[in-house]
């Protein structure tokens, strides 16, 4: 496979281009075009000399991805099926708001972690992104929708924190001030509980923010849901989650996704609040949005609102995120295994 030149700093461009016998100006230069303009043609990149766009193209692409299918909601969420070079395929969404859009980028192609209502690892893992076939998802994005996304959420197929490197190499480029500029702020790590991850992340200096998969109270249900839990025990994960609100002054935000009959119940929001109530956090309900092989359901809208009034009421705050584009196949790894089959 060649190397995205997505994912490289502006340092990494100008060696790049003085091991090709060019000035380090010319890294410059191709920083401009790849990332300010985001560029994915090498014939579009006007003022490089050709023959060091030849030499270059032999190890190195500007188009790490391809379009191959679009599906689109009624409620204007788009997705997006993609090709990468080896002939893999990745799923990327762009989500509509009143005043912006929000871009939901994968790390890896499949995922290992195998929550049970998750479709991406439904197929398995295949292999982590580089941090230019992350970057490109969001310059290819921006181009078909004619628009720059405001917020970035790695929330995709695959487990940000199990590819770390390149997730936090492409969260730099992100952020990059002379490229494309998105607020750290904007930026949210979604994870299923690495507790590793959390803590290095924690040392990083970034201020992104943090979102942790958790879907079950306490460990026996958590065990179920998600196989993680065998490696990384609940009790430990909200230590780790404490540590680092306490080390970055963010707080970290708690992904539930509600399923009727399993983790639905005034109990077990109850047990929830009191899990998450030490300390300042909040929690994001999901119901659940249906994958063809898991059997559950999402509750009523009223066990629904019952739930968030009964964490509310123990001092924790909640939000209640709208299910949107499950007419597009926007549940994670949907559209890729219909694609498969």
């Amino acid at each position: 496979m060649k190397i995205a030149l997505q994912g490289l700093l502006p340092d990494e461009l100008r060696e790049l281009c003085a091991a090709a016998g060019e000035s380090a100006f010319r890294g410059q230069q191709l920083w401009q075009w790849v990332q300010a303009k985001g560029v994915t043609r090498w014939e579009d990149i006007r003022n490089l000399p050709g023959k060091l766009k030849e030499t270059l193209a032999r190890t190195h692409t500007v188009e790490p991805l391809k379009m191959l299918k679009e599906s689109s909601s009624s409620g204007g969420t788009r997705k997006w099926l993609m090709e990468l070079d080896d002939g893999e395929t990745i799923e990327t969404v762009l989500i509509p708001a009143r005043t912006w859009t929000t871009i939901c980028l994968s790390t890896q192609v499949g995922c290992k972690m195998g929550c049970a209502f998750c479709a991406s690892g439904q197929s398995g893992f295949v292999r982590h992104l580089s941090a230019g076939e992350i970057v490109a998802q969001f310059q290819l994005v921006a181009a078909f929708a004619g628009r720059r996304p405001d917020n970035v959420v790695y929330m995709g197929m695959g487990e940000p924190l199990d590819n770390y490197d390149d997730v936090l190499k492409s969260i730099r480029l992100l952020n990059h001030p002379e490229g494309l500029n998105i607020g750290a702020r904007r930026i949210t790590i979604s994870t299923s509980g690495i507790i590793p991850g959390i803590r290095k992340l924690a040392t990083e200096g970034l201020q992104v923010e943090l979102s942790v998969s958790l879907h079950a109270p306490n460990r026996e249900l958590r065990r179920q849901l998600m196989p993680i839990e065998n490696k990384y025990s609940l009790p430990d994960l909200i230590d780790a989650c404490r540590d680092y609100t306490r080390q970055t002054k963010r707080f970290v935000t708690f992904e539930y996704t509600l399923i009727q009959g399993v983790n639905d119940s005034p109990a077990m929001a109850r047990e929830l609040a009191r899990l998450l109530r030490p300390f300042p956090c909040r929690v994001n309900l999901i119901p659940l949005s249906p994958v063809e092989e898991f059997a559950g359901e999402a509750p009523p809208r009223a066990a629904i609102e019952a739930f968030q009034r009964i964490v509310e009421q123990h001092g924790v705050s909640v939000t209640l995120r709208a299910s949107k584009g499950q007419d597009a196949d926007a549940a994670c790894g949907q559209l890729r295994r219909r694609q498969a089959r």
